[in-house]
């Protein structure tokens, strides 16, 4: 029998006891989300219009999963690359994170996609089921199998601009070929989720037409998509309300809906949400809503607002979430707003003496939750707005003792070292940062890709003036 040295049960005492305390932090935490907001309301000091009866959707789900596609949607944004160890890291921490569902990649779009996820399919999840995206044609169904992939999120347009200007099909041939590739993937034993793109743009029959021929064919989940971010709030309830219950009608039976939504107008935060009250129980989220054009549905933003403000449970851990982003913009090497809610550096941060004030007396007098709650800190900057309020805290906590001309002169101090700064010279300095950043991003020049073409072709451009495009 093996013994243990006292150096070794120290050090096992120690991990434990730091694994202890871990856990009683997270849940202190997660103790904190579901009682901060009836501990006010139960002392009278906030009304909470969210929990008011009437203003609670009848269909909210109890369970909201997360079904993330930073990995398929958000590295369309212009000019990002990521590595396969940095696909992997995003992944893993997704999966720790509490994400339900992960979509690594579309593997029919070259060999090197192909290549990485047959590679994270063979990694190891503890949580989430991971997905890999095909068209409806079965060579892109095959190399999703080759890949390990068990299930398999198909997509298609089914509106007529996009049969005559992108597919160049009939509805018929559409259909057609969406249920023969669905009974292919099932006869393989995998899970198939259809995904009707630009559906927020098609016509509630034609919908309905297509979402029945999938389920039919042995779709297991159904997926309304905002791909040009074109619908309202209200407007998005209204479709998935009248999708649910056409279906309910036609099939007689209630089959799991998600939506993917796009932020064009800013709303796809809103308009997710929006679909999640009328019983949408699978979001599609990108991470800091990276993705095309103006990106996709935040994934921290759905999370908080649907454990905090609709106290509906994602199994996502909010105290991770700010990492997550963390992660996610050093990979992308895109830097994410300052003033982007939850995850910006501005989010919990002040400057001006009175919010500070307000601040030190109670944080939720100017904050609508703990930033602990989502792995944040209040953070407090020393610039030209700072005022007696922080430094005579900051003072009170080093133990220095002043008087208040002392704690003024120091407040002058501080506002005139900012006041010198040259604003010409900032701004030079914020421009250089700019433009490094978009040089960054850039992608080949003009001349550069006449080159390569005149190298292949060997034949010389003869472009009219105006057809030339400025480098970015």
């Amino acid at each position: 029998m093996r013994t243990f040295a006292r150096g070794e049960i120290m050090l096992s005492f120690i991990l434990l006891t730091v694994r202890i305390g871990v856990c009683l932090a997270c849940w202190n935490v997660c103790l904190m989300r579901k009682t901060i907001f009836k501990k006010l309301e139960a002392q009278g000091l906030i009304a909470n219009y969210n929990h008011l009866r009437k203003n609670l959707p009848p269909k909210l789900p109890e369970r909201v999963f997360i079904w993330d596609e930073t990995l398929r949607e958000g590295v369309q944004a212009p000019a990002v690359f990521l590595t396969y160890v940095e696909k992997v890291k995003l992944a893993k921490m997704m999966d720790e994170t509490g994400v339900s569902l992960i979509t690594v990649g579309f593997p029919a779009l070259s060999e090197e996609e192909k290549s990485t996820v047959k590679k994270i399919a063979n990694e190891g999840f503890q949580q989430a089921t991971l997905t890999a995206s095909a068209r409806i044609l079965k060579s892109d169904i095959d190399v999703c199998l080759e890949c390990g992939i068990r299930e398999i999120p198909l997509f298609t347009p089914f509106n007529g601009l996009n049969l005559q200007h992108r597919l160049k099909m009939t509805k018929e041939e559409v259909l057609k070929r969406t249920v023969e590739c669905i009974e292919y993937a099932k006869k393989h034993g995998v899970k198939v989720d259809f995904v009707l793109e630009d559906g927020s743009r098609t016509p509630l029959p034609e919908i309905l037409q297509i979402f029945e021929a999938a389920v039919k064919a042995g779709a297991d989940r159904l997926v309304v998509a905002d791909t040009v971010g074109f619908l309202r709030p209200l407007s998005m309830r209204y479709l998935i309300s009248h999708v649910r219950d056409g279906l309910s009608e036609l099939l007689k039976k209630t089959v799991p809906l998600s939506v993917h939504c796009h932020n064009d107008f800013g709303l796809a935060t809103a308009n997710s949400l929006a679909a999640v009250e009328e019983g949408v129980a699978y979001v599609h989220t990108c991470v800091a809503g990276y993705g095309e054009r103006a990106g996709c549905t935040p994934l921290e933003e759905v999370c908080t607002a649907l454990e905090l403000l609709y106290d509906v449970d994602t199994g996502v851990d909010l105290d991770k979430l700010y990492r997550l982003s963390q992660l996610a913009e050093k990979a992308f090497a895109l830097p994410i707003q300052f003033h982007k809610p939850l995850i910006g550096e501005n989010a919990f941060a002040y400057e001006e003496d009175e919010n500070v004030k307000d601040v030190l007396a109670d944080p939720l007098t100017i904050e609508p939750f703990p930033p602990e709650i989502i792995g944040r800190e209040t953070l407090f900057y020393l610039g030209r707005k700072a005022g007696r309020n922080l430094v005579a805290n900051r003072l009170s906590q080093a133990e220095i003792k002043a008087t208040p001309l002392q704690i003024e002169e120091i407040v002058r101090r501080i506002r005139g070292a900012h006041e010198s700064l040259d604003k010409g010279e900032a701004q030079m300095t914020f421009y250089q940062i700019k433009k490094l950043t978009k040089d960054l991003r850039k992608g080949l020049t003009e001349e550069e890709f006449w080159k390569i073409v005149e190298q292949v072709t060997r034949q010389k451009p003869k472009l009219p003036q105006e057809a030339k495009t400025v480098p970015s």
